[in-house]
């Protein structure tokens, strides 16, 4: 079963005629197993990033991020969602324990 969670998505963008880049973000859905999920941590880079004004608008200030990472064969990802790393976890197992069941034998 897959969860649902709001992903940080982050596009940096250059000025035109100069080497100057600036961060910008956007929020969209992504889907995990969460048999996959090996280690959440709270991000606080990007509660910086809320309170310097560069994410999308609409965000509580109060609002805490957890960063995601995903087992992917030989090598990992990351990601960046809205949500305390408390939350994330009730969300991603509040479904996962309750279909794992004891094999009797």
């Amino acid at each position: 079963m897959l969860v649902v969670l709001t992903e940080v998505k982050e596009r940096s963008s250059t000025r035109a005629g100069t080497a100057e880049r600036t961060k910008q973000y956007t929020l969209q859905e992504v889907s995990v197993n969460p048999s996959h999920v090996v280690c959440l941590r709270e991000d606080e880079t990007m509660s910086r990033s809320l309170t310097e004004g560069l994410l999308p608008d609409g965000l509580d200030l109060r609002q805490r991020f957890t960063r995601v990472f995903l087992e992917r064969g030989h090598s990992g990802i990351d990601l960046v969602v809205v949500g305390a790393p408390e939350q994330v976890r009730a969300k991603i197992y509040e479904n996962f324990e309750a279909k794992r069941e004891l094999l009797r034998g």
